[in-house]
């Protein structure tokens, strides 16, 4: 079941439509000019959208009633039921995915590491879909060479430690935010994905009359 927040992670990317080209992409990297570089305050604006653009707020909205559906079987009445249960879990995620946002701004702002997603040059489903996940570990310096994506690591590592402060006993334990942290590593892949292949995503939708896809 928690797999599913992969296509939740997928129609957010596609409500909230692309970020502009100077905080949400960068032009390919082969045989095209280094992107103009984000200063500390650029990559604090890029954080904030990434954190509340419009479509989080629907990501959330979907993945809390999946969590209500189907929600571990030792949580507590208070978190598995009724309002103040969905008020608990649409909270978490909103917390965890601040979380992850302000753990990879602070990181990247440390250590010159460029946040954005620079889309693949080759043509090919696998081809593409290797680079967005290679994206997730590798990613670009300040001045454009590759890099290790420290501030994916730690993002990934907050988003997935936070909940210590706040969820139910047997829930705020190591292991489970071990688990959180990689269930927000993914996201990265996912979101990469969506980045990737969005005008082809954005076709078929269209093609399909899905309501509510941004161009």
């Amino acid at each position: 079941m928690k797999y599913l927040i992969a296509v939740t992670f997928i129609a957010g990317v596609l409500w909230s439509g692309p970020l502009n080209a100077q905080s949400q992409s960068a032009p390919p990297a082969t045989n095209a000019p280094t992107p103009q570089r984000l200063t500390v305050g650029g990559k604090f604006r890029y954080f904030a959208h990434q954190s509340f653009r419009p479509g989080v707020w629907g990501v959330a909205g979907i993945y809390t009633g999946i969590e209500m559906a189907y929600p571990p079987k030792a949580y507590p009445p208070e978190w598995r039921q009724g309002v103040a249960g969905f008020a608990r879990n649409y909270g978490d995620f909103i917390a965890s995915w601040t979380a992850v946002q302000g753990g990879k701004f602070v990181v990247a702002a440390a250590t010159h590491e460029d946040p954005r997603y620079v889309t693949s040059t080759r043509s090919g489903l696998l081809p593409r879909t290797m680079h967005a996940l290679r994206f997730v570990f590798i990613d670009r310096s300040d001045s454009g060479g590759n890099r290790l994506a420290i501030s994916n690591l730690a993002g990934a590592a907050a988003g997935g430690f936070v909940g210590g402060a706040y969820l139910p006993d047997g829930y705020n334990n190591a292991s489970h935010a071990y688990s959180r942290s990689a269930l927000a590593l993914s996201g990265f892949f996912t979101s990469n994905l969506a980045d990737e292949f969005h005008p082809e995503i954005v076709k078929l939708a269209h093609k399909l009359h899905i309501p509510f896809v941004a161009k």
